[in-house]
């Protein structure tokens, strides 16, 4: 049994720190630091909330010859399940590259290819994983069963956190958390003021609606409720790779234990403050200490 049930990507990544700025055409970069480490929305919140002390079963993103054995290095004396994820001795496993500059990246992959054959590379989500545990997040972006996550979650009473999931989606309606992204308003919701889209989103919603702005002011509300407002922490930024991500685990661990709104919000924007304060976030993910340090002082 584990506390949390996680579903989505999870993905071996290569970052690289870059020194004196991002990346100019024709010339020169100097790499400061570089890591092969599991990343992903769920790898990463898989991380931070086995840091935060919760116990997480984790499947979604095929594992193939070079990304298991990262996984299972990594995982070993973490509390975190691989049993769950299919190993493809074929294949290599999804990987992406992700540069970096202080308060820029810039991720690169081969996802569009990846989704563009109508394949499927990541599991089934099993009722058995589902059900024992106490809540759930599941990334949007497994067509049928990403959907099939969610109907697990409803029929078993698992509260579950999502991303970024449009608001006439079965996702959406039933999430206990929807953390909607500045990246999801341009790609959904294009031409569309936020406000707007907040409303869109609190009136199909049985949970909480969040949207993130990055370093800008975040909304939240339920609905029928008024619409509040939060800045999030402020500190000095190392890099921003996994910053949302973080703030997935941050409202799922706040959901694990029972928060009230606000405080769920302020813990998430916690949790990711202290991400982005250090590199590389999977090798010094929050700990509680350290996030209840940074809402004490702020």
């Amino acid at each position: 049994m584990a506390d949390i049930y996680l579903f989505g990507q999870i993905l071996g990544t290569h970052s690289f720190l870059l020194r004196g700025g991002f990346l100019q055409p024709d010339q020169y970069a100097e790499i400061d630091a570089q890591y092969f480490l599991p990343g992903g929305e769920t790898g990463t919140a898989a991380t931070v909330l086995s840091s935060l002390g919760a116990s997480v079963r984790m499947a979604g993103t095929h594992i193939g010859t070079e990304v298991a054995p990262l996984l299972r290095d990594f995982y070993r004396d973490k509390n975190v399940d691989l049993s769950s994820l299919y190993f493809d001795p074929n294949d290599r496993g999804v990987m992406d590259y992700v540069v970096i500059a202080g308060l820029v990246r810039s991720p690169m992959g081969r996802f569009q290819t990846l989704f563009s054959d109508g394949s499927r590379w990541w599991n089934i989500p099993r009722e058995e994983d589902v059900m024992h545990c106490r809540a759930a997040s599941i990334d949007p972006f497994f067509r049928e069963e990403s959907t099939l996550a969610a109907q697990l979650c409803v029929k078993h009473n698992v509260p579950y956190v999502t991303i970024d999931a449009p608001h006439d989606t079965y996702l959406h309606r039933h999430a206990a958390v929807n953390v909607v992204s500045g990246e999801c308003l341009h790609n959904h919701y294009a031409g569309l003021d936020k406000l707007e889209v907040m409303k869109q989103l609190q009136e199909t919603a049985e949970g909480l609606v969040i949207i993130t702005s990055g370093g800008g002011e975040m909304l939240y509300g339920r609905r029928d409720g008024e619409i509040r407002r939060m800045n999030p922490f402020r500190v000095d930024v190392r890099s921003t790779l996994g910053a949302g991500d973080t703030y997935k685990a941050g409202c799922t661990y706040a959901l694990l234990h029972g928060m009230s709104d606000d405080e769920m919000v302020r813990f998430a924007s916690a949790c990711s403050g202290v991400a982005i304060s250090r590199f590389p976030l999977p090798l010094h993910p929050p700990t509680l200490e350290e996030v209840n340090e940074l809402l004490r002082q702020q």
